[in-house]
This record gives structure tokens, sequence and C-alpha cells, in this order.
């Protein structure tokens, strides 16, 4: 018999051959494209300036973030070109630089806030912002808010603003906050796998999906609480920028239904008339109050601007005022989760951290560190590892200040505990010290199908395998060795906040706090953004004159390179970040959860993670 494929084969494998290779050409001749332009621009100062008169425009784009994942430009160059969603971010950073420097910009009349493009920002983030323009507001410019509708974390950016305008057909969506999270104890029980679990704390859901279909009362009663924090800071904040009161923004369903009504079914028109907006009008009219203000653009196509990122450019051309020669305050970003090994920026390695601290110890210029964290934990191997590093600063006279952002929850706490000072913004997400570990063995899945595994070994622990059941012993060595993980835990912030073991033990179990809360108990030791940290750090190392230095890893030539030409590629094609679809939201949770399951590689299987805290 011949083993040349059939017609019907031979014909889809040619049709994919040309679309695959029409695809690699589309690509290829994009990015050549995009180099050519690169090179022939080379040596020149391609930054926009801000057109005299003009309106800075705060277009942020996807989530807020305290520090950018890598990009791959080919992988996201072939999502716009398939009209795929892709992840997009925006340094916080950023945004709070532009700002400043648009306070004292004779160029800039005014700040637009844009956030239609916005997709998620942690309510800490959104604070730093808001005080940022609150801030800006001292220059007497005014700030407008516009939009085609807002969802709850872009209005709360609008609040702030002088006037808010939104499109006569949009909505505000104040929802609320909540934690939702999928349960698979039935599918794993179908799928016969039997779920392993060790750990310590009253509190420490994490593995609950693996446990029960489910939330327990406790952790329901734990979320809760700092749901309940978290959203009463929201509406506080609200209130105050809008001068509402704290009833008039959190409007239970029946009383928004009565006031929906009453506008005939309109939700833009009860938005205006509940205060949350002060105008709504058609796109084309809201673009003329924004001319009345700082005039036409040159293309008379829309109001006189300039967006955040070509601003940003502009600006870092720009000469520097005075600053001290070298940098004596470090600043090492810990965001993402805490993995083991050498790992790519927007994700903890315990190894490549431990590298950035290490590097910040062995610089004669550096006197302080802060300690930017935003991470739910991760391996309980690699955040020792971090610890350690974080004591071997203190060791050489480098005081530590741990500065909390969105999340600084179990192994984020854990690399903190030690720290000469924690400052913890009230709504950031902390606590969670607790342990556990996980094995999941296949052994009944496997003789479903009449696989199964059997031999001999010397000892009880002699060929561990997923394919069969853990031995007794294995399992009680396992438990054991969590249990000193979260002794180990408690000892740890004992030490470092001045507190007995008992007295941690009592707010530990696992449990989730807000930082106002954290503060209360003594695990926070100030209230604070990332400013105050940095002012600490200058206090506890006796600086009176400072700048400070962020370490981080350095892109290779051809990273950089990389990372231009994807930019280049975004500006040049007016890509917009595209709102996901139902279908596409839940596959992205489901992803997410099995992702973050499948990355822990502790070699003990012990971690500290807060899976609660995630967003």
């Amino acid at each position: 018999m011949s083993d040349k494929p059939n017609l019907f084969v031979r014909i889809i494998r040619r049709i994919w051959w040309v679309i695959n290779n029409t695809r690699k050409l589309l690509l290829n001749l994009l990015f050549f494209g995009i180099v050519i332009v690169l090179l022939a621009s080379s040596g020149k100062d391609n930054a926009v300036a801000p057109p005299d008169g003009a309106a800075l425009v705060l277009n942020i784009a996807g989530s807020l973030v305290e520090q950018k994942k890598p990009t791959d430009p080919f992988d996201e160059i072939s999502r716009d070109i398939y009209g795929q969603s892709k992840e997009t971010e925006t340094l916080v950073g950023d945004v709070l630089k532009a700002i400043k420097a648009a306070k004292t910009d004779d160029n800039i009349k005014m700040l637009v806030i844009a956030t239609g493009g916005m997709s998620w920002g942690s309510l800490s983030k959104l604070q730093d912002i808001g005080a940022a323009i609150n801030d800006f507001k001292e220059s007497e410019k005014p700030v407008y808010a516009v939009g085609g509708g807002y969802s709850q974390a872009q209005y709360y950016l609008a609040s702030y603003a002088d006037k808010i305008f939104m499109n006569h057909e949009g909505n505000v969506s104040l929802d609320g906050y909540s934690r939702y999270r999928m349960y698979h104890k039935g599918l794993l029980d179908k799928l016969k796998v039997n779920s392993h679990i060790f750990r310590v704390g009253t509190f420490k859901s994490a593995l609950e999906p693996y446990l029960r279909d489910d939330m327990s009362p406790a952790a329901k009663t734990a979320n809760m609480a700092w749901l309940d924090d978290l959203w009463g800071t929201y509406v506080h904040d609200v209130a105050k920028a809008r001068e509402l009161t704290p009833e008039q923004v959190n409007l239970p369903i029946d009383e928004y239904l009565t006031a929906l009504n009453a506008a005939g079914g309109d939700m833009a028109k009860t938005a205006l008339n509940l205060g949350l907006v002060d105008v709504i009008d058609s796109d084309l009219n809201i673009t003329k109050a924004l001319v009345d203000v700082v005039g036409q653009s040159e293309n008379k196509m829309s109001y006189n601007k300039i967006a955040m990122n070509d601003y940003l450019s502009y600006r870092d051309r720009q000469p520097t005022a005075y600053s001290p020669s070298k940098s004596n305050i470090a600043i090492v970003v810990a965001k993402g989760t805490i993995l083991n090994g050498n790992q790519p920026t927007g994700t903890i390695g315990g190894v490549s951290t431990s590298k950035l601290l290490r590097k910040a110890r062995l610089d004669d210029d550096i006197k302080a560190v802060v300690l930017r964290i935003d991470s739910g934990g991760g391996s309980a191997y690699a955040s020792e590892q971090i610890r350690t590093e974080v004591s071997a600063l203190q060791a050489a006279g480098k005081p530590v200040v741990a500065s909390f952002g969105s999340v600084a929850a179990s192994g984020g706490y854990w690399i903190a505990a030690t720290s000469d000072k924690i400052i913890a913004q009230p709504t950031t997400i902390t606590g969670s010290i607790g342990i556990f570990g996980m094995i999941n063995t296949f052994e009944n899945s496997l003789a479903t199908i009449g696989v199964y595994t059997d031999g001999v070994g010397t000892k009880e622990m002699a060929g561990l395998s997923i394919t069969r059941d853990l031995p007794q012993g294995f399992k009680a060595l396992m438990q054991s060795h969590i249990e000193h993980g979260y002794r180990q835990f408690l000892s740890l912030v004992a030490k470092g906040r001045n507190m007995t073991v008992e007295q941690v033990d009592q707010i530990a179990q696992g449990r989730v706090w807000s930082g106002e809360k954290a503060f209360e108990f003594g695990l926070v030791d100030q209230l604070g953004n990332f400013d105050d940290a940095i002012k600490a750090a200058a206090q506890l190392a006796n600086l009176e004159d400072y700048s400070t230095k962020v370490i981080e890893k350095t892109l290779t030539p051809m990273e950089q390179f990389y990372r231009d030409v994807f930019n280049a590629a975004i500006d040049s094609m007016g890509i917009e970040p595209q709102s996901q679809t139902v279908i596409g939201k839940l596959l992205g949770e489901v992803e997410s959860n099995l992702n973050t399951f499948n990355s822990f590689d502790d070699p003990q299987h012990a971690y500290l993670f807060c899976m609660e805290c995630s967003r």
C-alpha cells in the first residue's frame, strides 16, 4: 500500500502552506518596512513638541502596572493583523510623570482625562493618579474628562475632573468590588484526580477550588471584610471629588432602577440626573467644547492636543534640572508571581530579583533601597532567597524600605517581613500569612483506561510519581514541612515588626487584610504612597540631598531593538486596545487559573500565595 497521502489531505496541506507562508510574508514585509523607517530616521529627533496652548491627553491604554512585561513584537503585530485582543500596559510612573511635568509647562493649557482605552487599574494605583490630578489643579489649569462611557476604574479618574463629558449613548458603571472564583473539585472527582493538600491557616483558601465546589464561610467572611474596606474608600473618594454624598454614589439597585425609569430608561440621562456626569452630548459637540478652550488642531480635525506618550518622549529629550551627580537611593520593583530562577521583567524570580538587590548592595553610591512590591506571592523557596538578600543589604548598613503597591500578600509580604520599614496604602491588599503545598496524582484516572504503575523500591519514598498514590510517610513529611514553614513565617513577621509570635498568629492564619487594617494590627508601619517610601529611605540613611535610581534587568541590544520596532508599529498603525468578548474573558480566566498553578515550581512543593489577591 502506498504511503502517499490521499488527494484530500494533499489539498489541505497545500492550502495551509499557502496561507502560512502568505502570513509570514506579510509579517516580514511589515517588519522590514518598519526597520527601514527606523534606520532612515535614526539620528533625528522625532519627539513631537506640544503645540502652544495644547491639552495634555491622558489616554491610558490597557492595564495600569508598576512594571511592564516583556513584549514579543511579532506576536503583538500578528494579533493586531488578525484582530485578536492583546494585553496592553501603561506604567503608573509614566502617568504621574506626565501630569507632574504638565503642571508647570506653559505650553500645556489643560488636562484631558481620556480613559476609554483603560481596561483595568487597582484602586491604589488610581488613587496615586487622582492625587497627581489634584496637585495639577493647583496650577489653575482646567481638567476635563471625556468618554463614550465609564467603567468603574475609568470613572474613578474621571471624578477628579472639573467637568465630566459623556456621549449621550453612554453609561457609568459602578458595580462594586467582588471576588468570585471557579471551583473544580467536581471535575477532578469525575476525572478521578487525587489532590493531596498540605496547608496551615484557617483562612488560607488558595486551594479551596481543589477541595470543594464553593467558597468556604471563613473565606467569604475574610474576603468580604477587605472588599468592604476597598469599596468604602472608592465611594468616599468619588463622593468627595464630585461633591456628592456617599449614598448618592453607592445607590442600591432598586433606587438606581427608579432613577432609570424616571429618565425613560436612558442611562446617560440617569447619570446626568444623579450628578455623576456634567454634560451628555455627541462626540462632535464634546470636541467643540474642548476646541473652545484650547483651539483646533493643526489639521482642523480635532482640538489642540498632545498624547501622553508623545509628551513624555518630548520631555525625555529636554535638558534636566540639577540633580545629585550620583543616585543614592535604589528602587527595585518586585511585581508579579514569585517563581524560581531567572525570570523576565514583570515577574519575580528568586535568582533574578536577588541579583538586582545584590547589585544595589555592591554599589557604593547606593545608601538605601526601596523595594516596591506588587505581588500575591508564589514559591516559598524563591521568597526566602529574596528576603535573604534584603537582610544582606541591612547587614551592609543600607536600610530597606518596603513599599506596598496594590498587593503585597503571602510571599509578597514574606520578602518584606524583616525590612526596616513597611509602608502601604490604605487600599493595599496584604497579609495572607500562611503556606500550603499541593501534589496531584493520577493513579485512579489511569486505572479507568487500564494503565497501572507497579514495581519495587528500597525505601518507601523511592519511585515517587504522579502515577501512584503518595506514601503515608511522605504525606506526613510534607505536612510537617508546611507547618514548619508557617512557624518560620510567624517568626519572621514577629522579629521584623516587633511582635510576639502569638500576636502574629492571631492576625495570620492565611487571612487577607486591607492596608488600613494591617496598619492597625502592626503588620504595616506607616500608611503612605511610593513617594513617602522614598522619603523614609532617605531619612533612615540620613540623606538630605538624594536622587533615585531604578535597578532593573537591562534589555539586550536586540531586545531593545525589537521593543523600538514594536512601538513604532503600534504608533504607525494607530492601534487602539480592543475589548474582549464574554467568551474571551471566560477563557482568559480559565487560562489564568491554570497558568498560575502550572507555573509553580517550588522544589519542596511549598507555596506562599494569595489567590484571592490576584486580579
